[in-house]
């Protein structure tokens, strides 16, 4: 079966998707292809339509060969018997990883124009496209859809390999295509007309549904969560343990790097997180070493792995909520922060872009070392006026600081600010701080 261009294949796509129509889905196109398609899907079925982003991950010195693909919320399917087959190596990826997830973002803003996407909490999600070849960019999309909360995820193509059509059918919820010839070696062959998407299209499709049906693609007004959550690093070798809390229309997200002898469960830095949350701001209190991790003390003080943990998880929050993200630092963690800050600045490019404000509370600015110069992100150090030696190790780290950038004295407290009114003090400087920084 060939189809004249993807209108027809939307069309007939439509057709076989009938059924759906009482379950009020909500239509994904994949970007920039399956949109076409998923226009004519959505707008027979009178629903509304997103995209649902996703970007190949191609061999470096083979672009068109995709060994895995990444999707918004740092969802990641990676094949690893084609990176076998290629020889890619871990560093490939990352640079590959890093270079899609530039795009990731560019899209987000390109296509939505600002707008937050629509709402897939217990709706049925029908994701479409063009056709599969590999079948890595479709799986990260499902699974996108799922992780957005969808009830049911449907995948919906004009065309597929046989091999890869058997596959979706065990891990979605339904799939169905049109066609699945034998001799398959491109989804192109199987179109007279398969001439490139460009942005300006996928755009004017949006907004050509939008204008259909307005009711529906109103976004749900914002409402605040607060949950666990797991955040795979390392390329999923590693899951860290945090807990988010965003209030309706948090303007910001601060991610609090803890140091030694602390945690997420620290009640004191729970106490500024809450005091955070009151005044609106996001937080998100995760841990950088896993248990097994931090019986060694030595990974406490290996400050640059544990930065490249923060950069990774910052990087995965931007595009999850779509915020500004800030840092929290204390003790050895504050010197994460500090680096982490410092590489976003080197690698705005990557995806991880500018941090927008630090704080560090009883920190270790020092560790950062020669990184301290290149921080960007306007900084306040926070020290109890009675820890004297770690107030000296930060009156040289300001000086090292070019960035805008405070040294904060709380009188009378000593390290771990357990003096009555000293974390308050901590609290209301912080918020302060980063309320003064946001971006407008």
């Amino acid at each position: 079966m060939r189809f004249a261009d993807r209108v027809e294949a939307g069309r007939r796509l439509a057709e076989r998707l009938e059924h759906l129509r009482e379950e009020r889905p909500v239509v994904l196109g994949l970007p920039r292809g399956g949109v076409p398609v998923a226009f004519q899907v959505a707008h027979a079925l009178g629903a509304p339509l997103d995209v649902i982003l996703v970007r190949k991950l191609g061999v470096p010195y083979h672009r068109e060969l995709g060994f895995g693909a990444i999707g918004e919320g740092g969802v990641r399917v990676v094949h690893a018997d084609i990176m076998r087959m290629s020889r890619v190596d871990q560093d490939d990826l990352a640079e590959v990883e890093r270079a899609e997830e530039a795009e990731l973002a560019r899209q987000a803003e390109r296509f939505r124009g600002g707008r937050g996407r629509v709402p897939l909490a217990g709706r049925t999600a029908v994701v479409v496209d063009d056709g599969i070849a590999t079948g890595a960019t479709a799986a990260a999309a499902c699974q996108v859809a799922a992780a957005q909360g969808a009830a049911r995820v449907v995948l919906a193509v004009p065309v597929a390999p046989p091999d890869a059509a058997a596959r979706f059918r065990t891990t979605v919820d339904e799939l169905v295509c049109l066609s699945t010839p034998a001799a398959f070696s491109a989804v192109g062959e199987w179109y007279h007309d398969f001439s490139q998407t460009p942005d300006e299209e996928v755009v004017e499709l949006l907004r050509r549904n939008r204008e259909e049906t307005a009711t529906d693609t109103d976004p749900a007004p914002a409402r605040p969560r607060a949950g666990p959550v797991r955040l795979p690093v390392e390329g999923g070798a590693v899951t860290l343990d945090g807990d988010l809390t965003v209030p309706a229309g948090a303007p910001a997200l601060v991610v609090f790097a803890h140091g030694s002898g602390s945690s997420r469960l620290s009640p004191r830095n729970r106490a500024v997180a809450g005091s955070l949350n009151a005044a609106g701001l996001g937080t998100l209190l995760f841990d950088l070493l896993t248990p097994e991790e931090e019986t060694d003390r030595a990974n406490v003080f290996a400050v640059e792995p544990l930065a490249r943990r923060l950069a990774e998880v910052t990087r995965r929050m931007r595009r999850q909520e779509a915020v500004p993200v800030c840092y929290f630092g204390a003790s050895t963690g504050a010197a994460a922060a500090l680096w982490a800050a410092a590489e976003a600045v080197d690698g705005a490019e990557d995806g991880t872009g500018d941090v927008a404000a630090v704080v560090s509370r009883g920190g270790r600015p020092d560790l950062a070392g020669p990184r301290l110069a290149r921080v960007r992100a306007p900084t306040l150090l926070i020290v109890g006026g009675h820890d004297e030696t770690v107030l000296e190790l930060n009156r040289r780290a300001a000086e090292q600081l070019r960035c805008e950038n405070e040294l904060a004295v709380v009188p009378g407290a000593t390290h771990l600010f357990e003096e009555p009114g000293a974390l308050d003090a901590v609290a209301d400087l912080a918020r302060d701080w980063f309320v003064r920084h946001l971006p407008p």
